[in-house]
């Protein structure tokens, strides 16, 4: 939709689509940029959320220095649009060397991630013209997805090897730690969070005592880099994410409040089907995603404002099937083309399915942003 074709209300825009609260993003943002300056540890937002410039600006407090991204696509995109300081945030791996080469020659910082010897030697076979690559060894504290295990001795032989090379710079350490979704309240992700500290403190202590340098230890997820333990003072930066934005998962962990999400999907009404007590939407999982379907949650994998009796049961591409908690569905209570508003599970998963976002303040549309696509 071109600018002058933009809508000036919500109430006007083609759904599904999603929202984008700016009042709630400039606040999840400032939030979390003052809690970190008070314990002097840096911030380093993921873009991976919201995987645009405008998002990048507020969560950068403007400077577009210090950010991770998921994939390489959004480092091209970062770079193009003035940002540095970049952390590719999974382990390189070789057929990836040649666009990482040519982002280290964009940059004046672009790091990388390692966790094997393999991907370290391509490293050390491709040298750069006249700088270093620069990379962190990725420590796995418990989240079972990518990093050398956080108590094994490999942490130990893989920074040494790094701390040896010729054409490689070792950094440090960059962990990221699932295990705070796992929890239920703002005193169990405080207790995560020390832990987390605990074990990638422990590992940099380690490495130090074998007499490898270490600048810096990095750790973070918008769960446990919400609540933040004192310990967390220790680190050099953190790089949480998903609070630009927050979502129903992360209100159930105890990060959050639901005053706090940023995103909702509009959807509109397209059938009544009172025979089997259910509407129908036009927001599927295309618009919505799948992520959170096969949890047992209280409310499904969708809340919707202003209307706490209604339940998504399912979801097929374009379709949301919906009913009510309890009782008989009244269908007047949901006019055939009336807009209804969901809060996402994941507000990562669901920004991901759309190409464009409609930021707004109020009921005022104040324009769009349109996030990186692809890899």
């Amino acid at each position: 939709m071109e600018s002058e074709e933009l809508p000036t209300s919500i109430k006007d825009l083609p759904t599904p689509c999603l929202l984008v609260d700016i009042d709630r993003v400039k606040r999840n943002c400032s939030r979390m940029i003052t809690r970190y300056k008070k314990i002097g540890v840096e911030l380093r937002p993921h873009m991976k959320t919201h995987k645009t410039i405008e998002g990048g600006d507020l969560m950068t407090d403007g400077t577009r220095r210090k950010i991770v991204v998921s994939t390489l696509a959004e480092a091209e995109f970062f770079a193009a649009g003035g940002f540095d300081d970049i952390i590719y945030g999974k382990p390189v791996i070789p057929s990836q060397i040649p666009r990482c080469k040519k982002l280290q020659e964009r940059c004046t910082q672009f790091h990388l991630l390692f966790e094997n010897e393999e991907s370290f030697y391509s490293l050390e076979r491709t040298p750069l013209e006249n700088k270093k690559w620069t990379v962190f060894l990725e420590v796995d504290i418990g989240g079972c997805r990518t990093g050398v295990p956080w108590d094994s001795e490999r942490v130990i032989e893989l920074a040494r090897l790094a701390s040896q090379a010729q054409n490689v710079e070792f950094k440090g350490i960059y962990s990221h730690s699932a295990v705070a979704y796992t929890k239920t309240s703002e005193t169990a992700l405080r207790g995560q969070a020390k832990l987390d500290t605990q074990r990638v403190m422990g590992v940099c202590d380690r490495i130090r005592q074998a007499g490898i340098a270490v600048d810096s230890v990095g750790l973070g997820d918008t769960p446990s880099c919400s609540v933040i333990d004192d310990s967390m003072a220790n680190l050099t930066e953190v790089h949480p994410g998903n609070y630009v934005f927050y979502d129903t998962q992360q209100c159930g962990t105890g990060s959050c409040t639901m005053d706090d999400i940023a995103v909702r999907v509009a959807t509109r009404v397209i059938s009544h089907k009172p025979e089997i007590n259910q509407i129908v939407t036009d927001s599927g999982f295309v618009s919505l995603s799948h992520d959170g379907l096969s949890s047992n949650l209280p409310n499904g994998i969708a809340v919707f404002q202003d209307h706490p009796e209604l339940r998504l049961q399912r979801v097929t591409q374009e379709h949301g099937c919906v009913s009510v908690k309890s009782g008989d569905i009244d269908c007047r209570a949901y006019p055939l083309d009336s807009m209804l508003f969901i809060y996402p599970y994941h507000a990562c998963a669901t920004a991901a399915n759309h190409p464009v976002f409609y930021v707004h303040s109020g009921d005022k549309v104040l324009g769009t942003w349109k996030p990186v696509k692809g890899w």
